[in-house]
C-alpha cells in the first residue's frame, strides 16, 4: 500500500517528491482533539518510510483561515455549510489550529525535527517566480494550408520586415517574431474573407469609402494582434446559421465594425448609420475586443457543443461565479446556527440600510457605526445577539456558493489547465460535465485567456418560432433580415405602445414615451433606445417636443448640424 505508492511517486518525481507531517495539537475543549493522536501515529510511519526510501520529509500546517482569531468564525461557516446548529454535539469540528502559522510558531511545533522545517524551505527555493498575468493568448484558428502556413510565411517575411511593419515597440508587445508571423497570416486570411464578404454586402465594385474603412479597420485589428479573434467569431457564427440557430444582428460597440459586418458577425451596416469603429477598438487604448453574440436560447448549447468539438474539451471552459455572503444574509445565516429567534434575526438584518451618505459600499462595520440600534446590538450584554453580529461581520464577503457565468466562455490556445486552475460543473440542461475556470470573469483577461459571450436570447427563439408558424400556416417563407424598416403599420404599433415582448421596448416607461413620440423612422427608435437609460432620460421630453415641432431645434455649434440633425440637435 503506502510503501508501493511512495516508490511509484519517487520514481516519477525524483527529488521533487516529499512526504509531509502535520501536528494539530489542541487543548481546547470545543475543538477536535481526536486528530492529533492520529497524526502522531501517521507521522511516525511517514518518517520511517522517508528514511527507508530516501524521501525527504517536510513540516506543514493545514490552513483553512488566515489568523488564529478566525477559528471561531470558521467554526460557524462549517455549521452553515453542513446545515448544523452551533450547539449540535455531533457536528463536524476542526482542531482550530488551521491558521497560516508564522515561522516562529512552526519552529516551536517541530523543534524536534529541524530537518523537516529546512526541507520545507527547500521547496520554497525550488518554486520559480512566475506571474499569472499574460498577454492575450489568442486561440489558433485553423487556416487551410492551401492559403498559407507559418513556415511559408517565415520565408516570405524575415524578422526585420515584420519589425518595420509593426514597429519595434509593438513587435515586442505582440510577443516577438513567431507571434508576429502568426498574426500576419491571420491578418491576410481575415483580409481575404472580408473582401469576399464586402462584395456580397456592397457589390462587386467597392467604393473608396468602403475600401478605406475596411483597410483602416483591418490594419488596426492587425496592429492590436486580434485578427484571430475575428476569424474564430465569424466561424462559429456561420456554423450556428448552418445549424439553423437564430443569430442576433449584433449589439454594443461591435456594430461599429465594417469588418464584422462583412464577415457576418453583425448584420448592421456601420457606414449607413455613421457608427464609429473606434468605440469598438481604439488603437490608443489596447484592450480585448468584446463582441456579445446573441443566439436563440434553444440553439445556444448547439453552438457551444460545436465550439467544444472543434477546439477540444480541454481548451473550452465556462467561467465560475462566486456567491458571497452579503451583509444582511450573513446576519441571518449566523443567527440561524446560533438559534437566535427568527424575529430578532429579521430585526437586526432590516436595520442595515440600503444606502449610507458618502459610503460607496455598505458593510456591517459601516452599518454598525452609522445605525445606533445596530451599535447597541453589537454591545448587547446578551452574548447570543452580540456574537451574531460579531461573527456575521467576520464572515461577510466569504464565498457561500459557486455557479457558472450565464454567458462567458473561454477558448484557450492550449489546455486551459495550463494557464489557470479548473474545476467541473454539471450542465443544467444536459447534466454533462463542463470545464469551469476557478478564476472569475473580472480577472480572466489578466491571465491572457480570451473570453467570449454566448448569450441565449428568448426573443430570438420567439421570432424563429413565429417564422416557422407563418410558413406552416400560410406557406410564406420570410427572411427576417430583409423585412422593411419603413413599414407604416409597424410604426403604428410602436406609436400605440404595443411593444410587449419587443426586446428593449417593452417596459411601461418606454411604452409611455413611444406613445408621446409617435416614431416614424428607424432612427427614432435608435435614438429612443439610446435615451432610455439613466442620465440621457432627462432629454427625452425635449427630444419628443423637437421631433413634433413644439420646441425649436438649436445647434450650439452650427457645423454640428450635419451630425445632429437625425436626433434633432
Amino acid at each position: 500500500g503506502a510503501e508501493e505508492a511512495v516508490e511509484w511517486f519517487k520514481n516519477i518525481f525524483g527529488d521533487d517528491f516529499y512526504l509531509e507531517i502535520q501536528r494539530h495539537k489542541t487543548d481546547r475543549p470545543d475543538a477536535d482533539q481526536t486528530t492529533f493522536p492520529k497524526q502522531q501515529r501517521v507521522n511516525e510511519e511517514i518518517i520511517k518510510i522517508g528514511k527507508k526510501y530516501g524521501v525527504k520529509v517536510i513540516a506543514t500546517n493545514d490552513a483553512h483561515f488566515v489568523n488564529e482569531e478566525d477559528a471561531e468564525a470558521h467554526d460557524r461557516l462549517i455549521c452553515l455549510s453542513m446545515g448544523k446548529d452551533f450547539d449540535d454535539p455531533d457536528r463536524m469540528r476542526y482542531t482550530k489550529q488551521e491558521w497560516i502559522k508564522t515561522t516562529a510558531e512552526m519552529n516551536r511545533i517541530f523543534s524536534d525535527v529541524p530537518e523537516a522545517l529546512a526541507n520545507t524551505m527547500e521547496i520554497a527555493d525550488k518554486v520559480e517566480i512566475y506571474s499569472i498575468d499574460n498577454p492575450a493568448l489568442m486561440p489558433f484558428y485553423p487556416i487551410d494550408s492551401s492559403f498559407g502556413t507559418e513556415e511559408e510565411y517565415k520565408t516570405r517575411y524575415p524578422e526585420a520586415a515584420l519589425i518595420e511593419k509593426f514597429g519595434e515597440t509593438n513587435f515586442k508587445r505582440l510577443g516577438g517574431y513567431d507571434k508576429a508571423i502568426r498574426i500576419q497570416l491571420e491578418s491576410d486570411y481575415l483580409r481575404h474573407l472580408t473582401k469576399i464578404g464586402a462584395r456580397k454586402k456592397y457589390g462587386e465594385e467597392l467604393s473608396e469609402e468602403v475600401t478605406s474603412r475596411l483597410k483602416f479597420e483591418i490594419d488596426t485589428i492587425t496592429n492590436m494582434g486580434f485578427p484571430g479573434y475575428f476569424l474564430i467569431v465569424q466561424d462559429f457564427i456561420n456554423a450556428a446559421r448552418q445549424m439553423d440557430v437564430a443569430v442576433g444582428p449584433g449589439r454594443g460597440s461591435a456594430a461599429g465594425s465594417a469588418v464584422a459586418y462583412c464577415l457576418g458577425i453583425t448584420d448592421i451596416d456601420p457606414l449607413k448609420y455613421d457608427l464609429l469603429f473606434e468605440r469598438f477598438l481604439n488603437p490608443d487604448r489596447i484592450s480585448m475586443p468584446d463582441i456579445d453574440i446573441d443566439f436563440d436560447d434553444e440553439g445556444r448549447d448547439k453552438v457551444l457543443q460545436w465550439v467544444t468539438e472543434k477546439y477540444g474539451f480541454e481548451k473550452v471552459a465556462r467561467i465560475i461565479t462566486y456567491g458571497t455572503m452579503a451583509t444582511k444574509s450573513s446576519i441571518r445565516d449566523v443567527a440561524r446556527v446560533h438559534k437566535l429567534p427568527l424575529a430578532e434575526a429579521d430585526r437586526l438584518a432590516k436595520l442595515v440600510p440600503d444606502r449610507i451618505p458618502n459610503v460607496k459600499k455598505i458593510n456591517l462595520r459601516e452599518a454598525i457605526e452609522h445605525v445606533p440600534e445596530l451599535k447597541e446590538a453589537a454591545n448587547n450584554p446578551d452574548p447570543l445577539v452580540r456574537d451574531t453580529l460579531k461573527y456575521a461581520e467576520m464572515l461577510e464577503g466569504n464565498v457561500r456558493s459557486t455557479g457558472v457565468h450565464a454567458c462567458g466562455v473561454i477558448i484557450g490556445q492550449t489546455d486551459i489547465s495550463d494557464i489557470v486552475p479548473i474545476s467541473t460543473a454539471d450542465d443544467k440542461e444536459t447534466k454533462e460535465k463542463l470545464l469551469v475556470t476557478q478564476y472569475e470573469g473580472s480577472v480572466i483577461e489578466e491571465t491572457g485567456l480570451i473570453k467570449m459571450d454566448f448569450l441565449g436570447l428568448k426573443t430570438l427563439t420567439i421570432i424563429k418560432d413565429a417564422l416557422i408558424n407563418i410558413e406552416t400556416t400560410h406557406g410564406i417563407k420570410i427572411d427576417i433580415n430583409t423585412i422593411p424598416l419603413d413599414d407604416p403599420k409597424t410604426y403604428e404599433l410602436y406609436s400605440n405602445g404595443q411593444t410587449t415582448g419587443t426586446f428593449q421596448f417593452e417596459s411601461t416607461g418606454m411604452q409611455k414615451y413611444l406613445k408621446e413620440l409617435h416614431p416614424s423612422k428607424f432612427e427614432d427608435l435608435i435614438a429612443m433606445n439610446a435615451l432610455y437609460r439613466p442620465g440621457p432620460m432627462d432629454y427625452i421630453p425635449s427630444f419628443i417636443a423637437r421631433k413634433q415641432g413644439k420646441e425649436k431645434i438649436v445647434y450650439d455649434i452650427p457645423v454640428m448640424e450635419k451630425f445632429l440633425d437625425e436626433t434633432y440637435g
